[in-house]
């Protein structure tokens, strides 16, 4: 795959899609772009979903699915994660990559675990068409001492520099994996559709959590059109990303046509859709491109920004269908495998897509 120029836009890569996406932008950042400095991404109390009587629940379920229906983000309190732990996840994550050789975690450099690329990613190498100027490492569930069917044993080694890494960062997808239902079963409640219907596919299933360390940018020279981290859509149901201490994410408001800088408080989550789920939903929750940029207070050139996204998917055999209720599909059935590789074959190469059809019943 050759590389873009500095003037890429995502519809070169439009066929690698797999829900419609129709809208135009930039994939790196430029002094030219707009900000929509009027918009607010909502901001929600999970607490009352989760604690809620039935009329407390319903009433969030609306509000909650309303405002990820309009722009595919929002944030999240009262989740019930203490802020203690976030704060341990950055400090360990910075631990993770600057007291680790080069050598050491390119024994790791990612490649295919079933749907995921797994391991790490060196700078400027996130993807076959992002120069994002952050280092990466993705663990699936496979990397976690975690209940789960495994076809042989677990063996930490395989997946970490540094076993004591694992139960460390196990207790980040631990307090996050029972958030996976309540979130879920809030947007399709929102939807007016069954509120359960991904209850067993969402039980012990598999997730991306992913550490990012974006080096200050004094200490890096700048590559053209290399950015923080590219635009981008997530290729999952949804995503859960605590607060960084560092600003910089932009979210594109497809309503007005500009980008959206998101501030989000310390301790509360950032919630996203991804393509996951704007196939299952019929286009009713969008895949919502967003991206890291520059913050307004030029912190970036002088201090690291550190994030642990955790991307919640479903296991490669289960099948995304259009949930019932949401209209005539626009969507065929399709098993998880095949849709992820179709879509992050664009990062990887086109060899990186696995094709498995769906069995007729």
């Amino acid at each position: 795959m050759s590389k873009p120029g500095i003037e890429a836009v995502n519809r070169d890569f439009i066929r690698y899609d797999q829900v419609e996406k129709g809208h135009t932008y930039r994939l790196a950042e430029s002094d030219t772009d707009e900000f929509d400095t009027d918009y607010e991404i909502q901001t929600f109390d999970l607490g009352r979903y989760l604690n809620g009587n039935s009329r407390d629940r319903k009433r969030f379920a609306e509000e909650f699915g309303a405002a990820v229906q309009e722009i595919g983000f929002t944030v999240l309190t009262g989740h019930g994660v203490d802020k203690s732990l976030y704060d341990e996840m950055n400090d360990r994550t910075e631990e993770l990559f600057t007291t680790t050789s080069l050598e050491d975690k390119m024994r790791f450099r990612a490649r295919r675990f079933g749907s995921v690329s797994q391991g790490y990613f060196p700078i400027k190498e996130t993807s076959d068409i992002h120069p994002d100027l952050v280092e990466g490492w993705v663990w699936c569930r496979r990397a976690f001492d975690m209940p789960q069917e495994r076809p042989t044993g677990f063996n930490p080694e395989e997946f970490w520099p540094d076993t004591r890494y694992e139960p460390v960062f196990r207790k980040l997808t631990n307090a996050h994996e029972r958030l996976f239902q309540p979130i879920a079963q809030a947007m399709f409640q929102g939807l007016g559709c069954d509120p359960h219907i991904y209850d067993k596919k969402l039980t012990g299933t598999n997730f991306g959590l992913r550490l990012n360390y974006y080096p200050p940018l004094g200490q890096i020279d700048h590559t053209p059109g290399a950015g923080r981290l590219l635009g981008h859509e997530d290729v999952d149901l949804f995503t859960i990303l605590p607060a960084s201490k560092i600003g910089g994410l932009q979210v594109w408001n497809h309503r007005s046509g500009k980008w959206v800088r998101l501030d989000a408080p310390e301790g509360s989550i950032i919630i996203n859709t991804g393509d996951y789920m704007q196939r299952i939903t019929n286009d009713r929750l969008p895949s919502t491109s967003h991206r890291v940029g520059r913050p307004v207070d030029g912190s970036q050139y002088d201090t690291a920004r550190i994030s642990f996204p955790i991307a919640v998917y479903v296991w490669e055999e289960e099948v995304l269908d259009v949930l019932p209720g949401l209209g005539k599909p626009k969507y065929q059935p399709i098993k998880a495998i095949t849709f992820h590789t179709r879509s992050t074959s664009k990062f990887y190469g086109d060899d990186y897509a696995v094709e498995s059809p769906v069995e007729k019943s």
